[in-house]
């Protein structure tokens, strides 16, 4: 399969859901070391990267999420970078409480990737983008998880969560889910997986 051939797949299921805008990107092999994208041509092969990103509008809320996935048996390193991804969201949900500045929840997860060898900063290998964006009306709007944004997290607040890792002329791994801030605290959107054997996740339970 080509990545148009897995797009247009994305696609017909956001709009048999309702969705309405869609956008989607799908990434293979080495093209996925490229987050935002490359015109560079790949077909799914055994132990093939498969970084999937897409979103839509319903009811006028967008929406972003982006998985990561092995087409057959991950190598070790695969794995390795996955499950720091993972950790990566995990430190930056534990690090997004009510009142800190958005700005360190990037901080805390690049102090967790330089300790394993990336980076540092937004060099490569390792993450050249920010830690999230904040989501709503619009695909993007402030306030962001990025290094020195100041203004405090406080409830009403919608992020992505999405520290990826890149490693150039190998692959990419991206996990994406969005968060929105209540006056208890940070909550998921959509749940992430927990590994690469089952990396789908799921929706979150909303509270009454």
């Amino acid at each position: 399969m080509s990545q148009s051939d897995v797009k247009s797949l994305m696609s017909s299921a956001q709009s048999a859901l309702g969705g309405s805008g869609i956008w989607n990107m799908a990434l293979f092999n080495e093209a996925s070391a490229y987050p935002h994208g490359t015109k560079q041509k790949q077909t799914i092969r055994e132990g093939s990267i498969v970084l999937m990103d897409c979103g839509c509008s319903v009811e006028g809320y967008q929406s972003d999420i982006s998985r990561t996935f092995v087409f057959g048996e991950p190598s070790k390193k695969q794995q390795k970078i996955w499950n720091m991804v993972r950790e990566g969201q995990r430190i930056a949900f534990k690090t997004a409480t009510l009142g800190t500045p958005a700005g360190k929840v990037d901080d805390a997860v690049r102090v967790y990737y330089v300790k394993q060898g990336l980076g540092p900063d937004y060099k490569l290998p390792g993450l050249s983008h920010r830690t999230g964006h904040g989501i709503g009306m619009q695909g993007h709007e402030p306030v962001n998880f990025v290094h020195g944004e100041a203004e405090t997290l406080k409830p009403g607040m919608c992020f992505s969560n999405e520290p990826g890792i890149y490693l150039p002329g190998e692959f990419g791994v991206r996990l994406e889910d969005c968060v929105y801030m209540t006056d208890k605290g940070i909550q998921w959107f959509t749940l992430p997986p927990d590994s690469l054997a089952s990396p789908i996740g799921k929706l979150a339970a909303m509270p009454v």
